[in-house]
């Protein structure tokens, strides 16, 4: 169970990490705005924000991650669960006000990767 967990763990992180990609770096690309389903103009007006959204998800990102490397088994659950739970509630927050899609890209793996660290632990 405990190697399903970090499994999940990660491409929870890689996932982030292509977030930040896609909001830092490809939002105004025909890419990123068929994603978001955002207009030129909307892309273009809402750059800046998409990117500070972006570094967010790279925060989460090297959170998880850390939780993968971190020195005790200890440490690793206590930030795997606080990040998984920061995901979660990301995941949450953004299908209520976005998209419903968000709650199965982004909340509910995160909620099955939390239950395997949970009985993993």
């Amino acid at each position: 169970m405990s190697v399903a967990a970090a499994v999940l763990v990660g491409v929870i992180a890689v996932l982030h990490l292509y977030f930040l990609v896609l909001e830092m770096f490809l939002w105004t690309t025909p890419r990123g705005r068929k994603t978001f389903g955002t207009s030129v103009a909307e892309a273009e007006t809402t750059k800046v924000l998409a990117a500070n959204q972006g570094l967010y998800n790279g925060f989460l990102a090297a959170g998880l991650v850390w939780s993968l490397v971190a020195g005790s088994a200890e440490v690793r659950f206590q930030f795997q669960v606080f990040f998984l739970l920061c995901v979660i509630a990301a995941g949450l927050y953004g299908a209520a006000t976005v998209s419903k899609r968000i709650l199965v890209v982004q909340a509910v793996p995160a909620a099955v990767a939390l239950a395997l660290v949970l009985l993993a632990h």
